[in-house]
């Protein structure tokens, strides 16, 4: 029997490894004995022989081990906390934006409470990537679950935001796939996802870190894609000729239907027009498969009920009907760099333990990143959620930083958590809490028990979908 190291991490009290020969093997437990290292011994000396298989089997569950140890022993409870409290914007934007249009999302330019959602959940994604794949071992096996992880998010987005499920007060459904819908906000989390987990993978040094400089050095790759990103989506919007397009609104089922004719011929357009995101969307996605019910049709050329939808007034431009998806392609690359930003809070956490070296280095950036989101709105390029623009992401995303501080220094430095435990756990089942009702899959359910008539069901007897 080869020599063995008994170690206890600092990170993980409640993990013990046992180190030899050519392998390692980890014993979880809160109250672990002697009889429990004994007998985990032999286990380790006989899987330390052959070493090409220890290290095959090594590289097979690294990943899985330290992400499960990541999420499982050491929760952040403000991250959880930060999710349920965005959870419970998303609600109240969802269910009360239509009796307050001021708190739903902004028509096209400016910024709404509902507007902060999206860039929240993905400022969060990456700071929970920093955490999950700090103990990274094998690279292969985690970019295989991250791919998988992805791939799963993709397809329920697609599932549920595609148009299979129709809506409140419609009773039928199933998609027409030419006109499915393929991009929506569970797709746009997935890409977003992926792309960060990569780089945290892939894009790192093994340098140790002991001062802010070192930890920019380790993660510099990083860095660099986080501005590749940038540049590519400013060339894209800025740099792009849009030409003249049009789009045809069907007459009931009938196929034909009237043309609208859109002039542009612009390059650098920001307007609900002409702008290079819709252009991109339209020429690889196809306009039918984009969101049917565009955000600038509540604007005040489109409806004279605006900031809420109603109908056109007599000078509508012809744009006003045309579909066009929030969620984008191009949009969902400055997206992307939310979630890279948020995967460099994560960062901090990991590397450094003292809570007042984490809060100023949140709260530095996150204050600059508000500051440059509205300079930048005030020399024209402006806020605006629809195109996810450069302010956008840096003033949301800065707004998350100084949130997610507020809600540190409350819960895991002070400790109170009584007033936030409802929150924690809705944190911890966000995802079951958006398709249960932000996917309208529990107001489908109760809408499906009617009598006599489908209108006649429980949710138009307490007011809900009446009108839809």
């Amino acid at each position: 029997m080869g020599s063995y190291q008994l170690i206890r991490e600092n990170i993980y009290p409640q993990a013990l490894d046992l180190q030899g020969n050519n392998s390692t093997l980890r014993i979880h437990g809160r109250e672990r004995g002697a009889d429990d290292v004994e007998s985990a011994i032999p286990k380790l000396d006989s899987s330390s022989s052959p070493r090409l298989a220890a290290g095959a089997k090594e590289c097979r569950n690294a990943a899985s081990s330290s992400i499960a140890s990541a999420s499982g022993t050491t929760r952040l409870v403000s991250l959880d906390v930060f999710r349920g409290l965005t959870v419970v914007l998303m609600i109240l934007v969802d269910n009360a934006g239509g009796c307050f249009p001021s708190i739903n999302h902004s028509p096209w330019n400016g910024l709404t409470l509902a507007d902060f959602v999206m860039p929240f959940f993905l400022f969060m994604v990456g700071l929970s990537l920093g955490l999950a794949f700090k103990n990274l071992t094998c690279r292969g096996a985690a970019s295989k679950k991250a791919m998988i992880r992805a791939l799963k998010l993709l397809s329920l987005g697609v599932f549920l935001q595609g148009g299979y499920f129709h809506g409140i007060n419609n009773l039928t459904y199933g998609v027409d796939m030419y006109q499915i819908r393929w991009m929506g906000i569970l797709q746009r989390i997935a890409i977003a996802y992926f792309l960060a987990a990569a780089c945290e993978i892939w894009l790192r040094s093994d340098d140790k870190v002991n001062s802010e400089l070192s930890l920019l050095r380790k993660y510099q790759r990083q860095w660099v894609v986080v501005l590749m990103l940038t540049a590519l989506y400013l060339l894209l919007v800025y740099g792009l000729y849009v030409p003249d397009w049009e789009y045809q609104i069907p007459i009931e089922a009938s196929s034909s239907g009237k043309v609208y004719s859109v002039k542009c011929g612009v390059r650098g357009d920001s307007g609900p027009a002409c702008n290079a995101v819709g252009m991109i969307d339209r020429k690889i996605l196809g306009i039918h498969h984009l969101y049917g019910r565009p955000i600038y049709a509540r604007t005040k050329q489109c409806s004279i009920n605006s900031p809420d939808y109603g109908p056109l007034p007599p000078d509508a431009p012809s744009w006003c009907q045309a579909p066009f998806d929030p969620e984008g392609l191009l949009s969902t690359v400055m997206a992307t760099v939310s979630c890279l930003v948020g995967l460099q809070y994560g960062h901090i956490i990991v590397h450094f333990k003292d809570h007042k070296a984490r809060l100023l280095q949140w709260f530095v950036p996150s204050c600059c990143l508000v500051a440059l989101g509205v300079i930048f709105d005030l020399f024209g390029m402006h806020i605006n959620k629809v195109l996810y623009s450069f302010s956008y992401m840096c003033f949301t995303t800065g707004a998350a930083g100084i949130l997610f501080s507020a809600i540190y220094i409350m819960v895991d430095v002070y400790g109170y958590r009584r007033l936030t435990v409802v929150l924690e756990w809705m944190g911890m089942h966000a995802l079951m809490i958006f398709i249960l009702v932000a996917c309208n899959v529990v107001p489908l359910i109760l809408q499906g028990f009617y009598w006599g008539q489908p209108h006649n069901n429980i949710l138009t007897s307490i007011g809900i979908g009446a009108h839809a």
